[in-house]
């Protein structure tokens, strides 16, 4: 497998499995109706580990643009294949966010309530205050990249088996986001990775979703430039202390 195709594959898996927890969460007639936050993050969580799993040996297993940047800041990944492998995660999540939409069709169709069918596909603020809300979602990236980095450790290309990743190194990036989402997810719903975010809102505008609202595209830059800034701290920290 090419790492292009690993990084599609590996997105198109994690927001298959994250989306969908919220989907049978949140939408009408589900088994797992108001299941809850626990449900929610303990699963995206799991979806981490899936995708980091499945993508890890081939290409790192990135999964999200501010870790591709993180780790290209902190010299451990090159910029020259950065914009593909972004291209790759975009791409993937808007997949993964289809399926998701052909999977739960049914319950879409029972649910009529814009906001919750909005929460499938992408994250949004419990209280809209874009200076908090922004400030939230670059706290969460930089716990996240600075994870990775250590985690990580040695050098990282897109040729190579990356230490530190694949099917051993899926556990800890899995906690991390697991705790993320406990811990610091209750103000934005915890985006953390531009992809994640615009790839499914952009499904969300297309879809012929029943009871469909707005994207919320005044909302839409948070939680692309707030994880991509949390990554650029996190990267330039880590190299000021190794």
């Amino acid at each position: 497998m090419t790492p292009l195709m690993a990084e599609f594959l590996g997105t198109m898996l994690l927001i298959l499995l994250g989306d969908g927890v919220v989907a049978n969460v949140v939408l009408n007639d589900t088994k797992g109706n108001n299941s809850g936050w626990i449900v929610i993050t303990t699963a995206w969580g799991l979806a981490v580990f899936v995708g980091v799993t499945v993508a890890g040996p081939y290409s790192g297993a990135h999964l999200n643009p501010a870790v591709t940047i993180g780790l290209a800041i902190a010299g451990k990944f090159p910029w020259a294949s950065a914009l593909s492998y972004i291209a790759a995660q975009l791409l993937g999540a808007m997949a993964g966010s289809f399926l998701v939409w052909v999977m739960y069709y049914n319950h879409f169709q029972r649910t009529n309530n814009p906001g919750l069918v909005l929460a499938v596909f992408c994250t949004g603020p419990a209280v809209r205050n874009y200076v908090s809300n922004i400030a939230s979602e670059i706290i969460g990236a930089f716990v996240l990249i600075i994870g990775v980095l250590y985690i990580t450790g040695a050098q990282i290309t897109p040729t190579q088996t990356p230490v530190g990743l694949g099917s051993v190194g899926a556990l800890p990036i899995a906690l991390f986001v697991w705790v993320i989402g406990l811990s610091l997810g209750g103000t934005t719903g915890y985006a953390i990775n531009p992809a994640r975010d615009l790839g499914p809102r952009i499904m969300h505008a297309i879809l012929p979703i029943k009871s469909k609202g707005t994207s919320d595209w005044a909302y839409a830059w948070i939680p692309v430039f707030g994880p991509v800034i949390g990554a650029v701290i996190a990267a330039c920290l880590y190299l000021q202390l190794r």
